[in-house]
């Protein structure tokens, strides 16, 4: 169960709605991540936070595939399933 109360996509309206369906859309598996829906009473932080990871994960100096293995890499390190 849930320590974090979130908002889930039936219950979702506003700007929020917008920020799930945004997520969903760049969702390979179509979902809103989880990791996600723990700031979905804070639509704003959302938000800010979809936005930076758009930016961290995008191709620059490495490629997303580089940053997905490093962050992969350490979340095991962590024993993080993120």
């Amino acid at each position: 169960m849930a320590r974090i109360k979130m908002v889930d996509e039936a219950g979702a309206s506003g700007p929020l709605a917008e920020l799930y369906a945004g997520a969903k859309q760049r969702s390979v598996a179509h979902v809103v991540p989880d990791i996600l829906r723990t700031m979905s009473l804070r639509p704003d932080f959302l938000a800010a936070i979809d936005t930076a990871s758009r930016l961290h994960f995008s191709d620059g100096a490495l490629t997303r595939a580089q940053h997905e293995m490093i962050a992969s890499y350490v979340s095991a390190l962590n024993r993080c399933r993120y």
